[in-house]
């Protein structure tokens, strides 16, 4: 159940579109990575459970159960694949962070709890349900949202959707707030091989002792679906820079 992070400090979570793509992908980061399998993809929790299972088998686990492009209506289906797939990491809304925490029944897969920049550094939204995200956004002290998070069970935040380096701001002082608070940062949306090294930087550089980088439609090739292996060597190699 434990990821395996490169020096202790990063790993990467990028998507797979089939059981060959997935172990490409990990032999392609030498295992210090999260394959992201999406809920959204599956017709049914059973379907989905036997098909993760599967790649699961076949990369140590580092299976990352995701929502689908941050879909708060996936919500109950990833804590319910999560349930019986017991996979590393779990991609979750901040609202449903307690239900898949319990329905995991141990702390040690790693659940992150997705909230968004407002515009404000210093303050994230909340307010990223199915429900809650139609009304008005939960501002709140990014402080005390990470102490919300971590009441709920989360291991870490999920910073959606940044878009690149166009919330940066607001990112850094996440960054030095997970510092605060000992938890892991996962920053996500709009990440490629062009920023990636900075952002990363930025939170290795604030002092957060594990970092999660997504990285997808970037470095996804737009006729196979696949993540390009070479894509991740090259991130691999950028994390092997960053990280000593």
């Amino acid at each position: 159940m434990e990821a395996n992070f490169l020096n202790n400090r990063i790993c990467l979570n990028v998507l797979g579109n089939s059981l060959e793509n997935a172990i490409d992908i990990y032999k392609a980061a030498e295992g210090h990575v999260l394959v992201g399998l999406l809920s959204k993809n599956y017709e049914t929790v059973d379907l989905a459970v036997a098909d993760m299972k599967r790649v699961a088998d076949r990369i140590d686990n580092h299976v990352s159960v995701g929502l689908g492009a941050g879909d708060p209506k996936q919500w109950k289906m990833v804590a319910e694949i999560s349930q019986q797939v017991q996979p590393i990491h779990v991609n979750q809304v901040a609202t449903a962070t307690g239900y898949t925490r319990a329905l995991l029944g141990q702390d040690e897969t790693i659940v992150n709890s997705l909230i968004s920049p407002t515009g404000r550094v210093g303050y994230v939204n909340v307010a990223t349900g199915p429900l809650s995200c139609q009304e008005v956004q939960a501002e709140v002290p990014v402080d005390t949202a990470i102490e919300m998070l971590k009441d709920m069970g989360a291991s870490s935040v999920k910073f959606f959707p940044m878009r690149g380096l166009e919330t940066v701001e607001e990112y850094r002082a996440v960054c030095e707030a997970c510092v605060r608070h000992d938890f892991m940062m996962e920053p996500t949306g709009g990440i490629d091989l062009e920023n990636f090294e900075e952002i990363v930087t930025i939170a290795l550089n604030a002092g957060v002792k594990r970092v999660i980088p997504h990285v997808y439609s970037s470095i996804i090739d737009p006729v196979t679906k696949d993540t390009r292996p070479e894509d991740v060597t090259t991130l691999y190699e950028i994390m092997k820079r960053v990280s000593q």
